[in-house]
């Protein structure tokens, strides 16, 4: 006898096939049962807003973290699926999206759950999807047509990021037949989108509002030390901790301070032993890391590498950390349980100056204080000014009769004064207006050119159009944007990144994007149409041709700063020894240092270049280029990613370098067209590509690991301790196997013979730097030097063969100064026993003709 499927539970709710969608009273009832029967009853404001929304309303819900607004989604996508109808949940972090899909998964079954990303899908078909908000402006803007009859707008104060806040406006003014819940628990006034949205749509937009949290808050404006507040909520059990900063430098070197007060007991320290045991702590800060958390302190922030951050979310949610020192990163996305959050400071630097928390800063991060389920309160707590705290102390001691009292202590440099009365304030206050982002953009034009059976003047542009004059913003931005738009269409033009075809008997002409760009073809960056213009000035026969494209692509990105300045310091050390030893004076010594710059390659060529292109492109306006080289230096120099980070002390920053080099191969993945990827660009593509692999796959898995969307759905994702293995992708084992070979050739080249020796897999012992000097003389005996320039790094140079099992043999050519590659480094590698990962893989058989 078959078993008989079970259904979700939300999904054995919904209309069988053949009948009838539901009415609005039956939705709710069954709606009511489905909370009932999870033991849960839903609080006024829940009940409220669903009540608005089987009235057909738009709904702005705003009411705190914990509230239960996932509910009120839920419902909507029931509302939705009982009608027969399409929705969307949107939120800012991909991590929440994959999370949310799970869980509606798990309500209302797989087959009726999709989720979309920038680059592959699961069940795009399907009545509910999850996605980013620009996935769904995106879509806004390629499908007019689009089937989006609802959307959930998760963290909806979003609206009001600089940089991605024209996403979540979009659909707002793209998608007229739509019906959004906009949630966020700290959502000031709205009237201005309210109103908008009622013009554009017909229909009206209630308004939810609750101060109510199921999880109370208590405030406490401390002025004692920092250490003994920590001391004090921990013997209160007012743990886990979360130690709000405002730098990365500041977490770090709180966590460090921390080090000095024993919060674990032996049995819990033996607890987070074990519970590491699996864990990878493989790059040059891990050891550090890993110190801290084994003295149960968690650290949190963009610094750190992915796989730490999961890392600390996932002993976080055991109960293992008492305090995570982290940065004001926690509002949204982050998966750590807390009970207090401390704030060391209620001042930051907001991208302009340092100035105080505003309202919903402040509001954001507090609320994750106190877990529904778990606690009954949750406590946020504000640090008086370090120099308070310690005037305090001082006039105890006088007050004590104390001699020698020091005088009181001014702020701290780079100050903003803050009190009591300002933890009050932001407490009480009501969150800032939300300001509208709108901009167009190349991408913007590009993608509404994308959709299907566009004309020129009665299509793509003249929706573009019809979206500025939509938009939130004053009638003198939509002047200043549509000026912007013509001219961003008649560069793409120029550009022949878009096409103009005449229609016949001179009807309308059709616009669409250039037939040869790759698929996913993107003008993400600014200065991408400056990347193609000027890839055609470079000569693709030269040795350096697959760097000079590198260093093109690394000049239209963000600077880097630490990075960059990490390179700066280096280069101004090493001058200064210089001039020291040439007996050059103070003074004379300082104004040459402040000639130095980081490194630039093909530096006169990319400001002389971008300064034309400027001229022909007045667009660019303030826009500046940014010559540099990292990943170029990288490669340059046979370094890898641990070599690297040493190399200049970004032990605190590795997460920031990590996120550059994914930037990079994105970039060359996405925006170099293919007709300028040689077979040696190829090969940088596959190296980077290597790189991020081997030392976190985290964001190479975001990025492209919904392309088995069966082996997606099987399972919810679970923070893996053990990285996969790189064997199991060819291309990216290949490209691991040359860089090396290339590290070993250098060191090799160079005569550093016990550097070399390290670089072997040399478990039998058959090899020393005596040996393998006396290996490579003969070739210095008729060669002299080892070339060491690109041409010695091409692929061809290299050989990959497979042996059995998880093994291998491998050869790299030694190029001497005549061109030649008749000497061979020849090595195996074999895994059979091992992981990649557990040390250097190449065994050297022999060196020779």
């Amino acid at each position: 006898m078959a078993t008989p499927e079970i259904q979700a539970p939300l999904a054995a709710l919904l209309p069988k096939k053949g009948e009838p969608p539901l009415d609005a009273d039956e939705i709710l009832n069954r709606f009511v049962g489905y909370v009932a029967a999870n033991g849960l009853s839903l609080y006024s404001a829940q009940e409220e807003a669903i009540l608005e929304l089987l009235a057909g309303k738009h709904l702005f819900l705003k009411t705190p973290t914990g509230s239960g607004k996932s509910l009120v989604a839920t419902a909507l996508h029931f509302k939705a699926m009982a009608e027969g109808k399409v929705s969307f949940y949107t939120c800012p972090i991909k991590a929440l999206v994959n999370e949310k899909f799970f869980a509606l998964c798990d309500a209302f079954g797989a087959e009726n759950v999709g989720m979309l990303t920038g680059d592959a899908s699961i069940n795009r078909d399907a009545p509910i999807i999850c996605c980013t908000a620009e996935i769904l402006a995106n879509l806004a803007l390629r499908d007019a047509s689009a089937r989006v009859d609802y959307v959930v707008m998760d963290e909806f104060h979003y609206y009001s990021d600089r940089e991605r806040g024209v996403a979540w406006q979009l659909p707002l003014i793209a998608l007229p037949d739509t019906t959004f819940l906009l949630m966020s628990a700290t959502l000031g006034p709205t009237h201005v989108i309210e109103e908008s949205l009622t013009k554009l749509t017909g229909r009206e937009v209630a308004t939810v509002r609750s101060a109510e949290r199921p999880v109370p808050l208590d405030f406490d404006y401390r002025e004692s030390p920092l250490h003994e507040t920590i001391e004090d909520l921990i013997a209160r059990g007012k743990y886990p901790i979360y130690l709000v900063n405002f730098t990365q430098r500041t977490a770090a070197e709180q966590a460090q301070n921390l080090m000095s007060v024993d919060f674990s007991t032996k049995e819990e320290k033996e607890a987070i032993r074990l519970a590491l045991q699996d864990a990878p702590f493989d790059t040059p800060y891990g050891k550090e890391f890993q110190r801290f958390l084994r003295h149960g302190i968690g650290m949190h922030h963009a610094g750190l590498l992915p796989k730490y951050r999961l890392l600390v979310e996932k002993l976080a949610q055991h109960g293992h950390l008492k305090v995570i020192s982290g940065t004001d990163t926690l509002g949204v996305g982050v998966n750590i349980p807390i009970r207090t959050v401390l704030f060391t400071q209620l001042f930051k630097f907001n991208g302009e100056k340092l100035t105080t928390l505003s309202v919903r800063d402040f509001q954001q991060i507090a609320g994750r204080a106190g877990r529904k389920g778990f606690d009954t309160q949750g406590s946020v707590v504000a640090q008086a000014p370090e120099y308070v705290i310690e005037n305090i102390k001082l006039a105890a001691k006088e007050a004590a009769g104390k001699k020698k009292t020091p005088k009181a202590k001014p702020p701290q440099k780079n100050f903003v004064q803050y009190d009591r009365s300002t933890f009050e304030r932001l407490q009480n206050g009501m969150p800032e207006p939300l300001e509208s982002r709108f901009a167009v953009s190349h991408g913007m034009i590009l993608n509404l050119l994308q959709s299907d059976h566009q004309t020129e003047g009665n299509g793509g542009y003249k929706r573009l159009v019809t979206l500025v004059q939509r938009s939130h913003d004053s009638d003198y931005l939509k002047r200043r944007h549509l000026k912007e738009a013509a001219r961003d269409f008649r560069t793409l033009r120029g550009a022949e990144i878009i096409e103009v075809e005449k229609g016949q008997g001179g009807s309308g002409a059709t616009v669409k994007v250039a037939g040869e760009m790759q698929h996913d073809f993107s003008l993400n960056h600014t200065l991408s149409l400056y990347l193609l213009d000027t890839l055609e000035l470079l000569d693709p026969t030269t040795d350096t041709y697959a760097l000079d494209v590198v260093s093109l692509v690394e000049a239209i990105l963000e600077n880097p700063d630490v990075v960059l300045y990490a390179q700066l310091n280096q280069l101004k050390g090493e001058k200064i020894n210089e001039l020291k030893a040439q007996g050059v004076e103070y003074d004379d010594r300082m104004a040459e240092l402040e000639k130095l710059e980081w490194p630039k390659p093909n530096r006169d060529f990319i400001y002389g270049t971008f300064n034309k292109f400027a001229q022909k492109h007045p667009w660019v306006g303030e826009e500046n280029i940014r010559p540099k080289s990292i990943v170029r230096d990288m490669f340059e120099r046979f370094m890898s990613f641990p070599d690297y980070i040493r190399e200049y002390g970004l032990q605190r920053s590795e997460g920031v370098l990590l996120r550059y080099v994914n930037d990079t191969y994105k970039t060359l993945v996405q925006t170099v067209p293919e007709r300028f990827r040689t077979e040696e660009v190829e090969d940088f593509i596959d190296h980077l590509r290597a790189t991020l692999r081997q030392v976190d796959s985290s964001l190479l898995d975001e990025w492209e690991r919904m392309r088995n969307p069966d082996a997606a759905v099987e399972a919810k994702p679970v923070v893996e301790l053990k990285p996969k293995e790189l064997t199991d992708d060819p291309k990216a084992f290949a490209a691991r196997v040359r860089e090396e070979l290339h590290r070993l050739l250098k060191a090799l080249g160079q005569k550093r013979y016990m550097d070399a020796l390290a670089m072997l897999d040399n478990a039998l012992g058959e090899w020393t730097a005596p040996k393998l000097e006396q290996a490579m003389a003969p070739y210095f005996e008729e060669h002299k030097v080892v070339v060491l320039t690109p041409q010695a790094r091409k692929p061809a140079n290299t050989f990959l063969k497979e042996s059995g099992t998880r093994l291998w043999e491998t050869q790299q050519r030694i190029i001497d100064p005549e061109g030649h590659g008749d000497w061979m480094i020849d090595c195996e590698i074999d895994l059979r026993d091992r992981r990649l990962d557990e040390g250097p893989i190449l065994m050297l058989r022999r060196i020779g003709v």
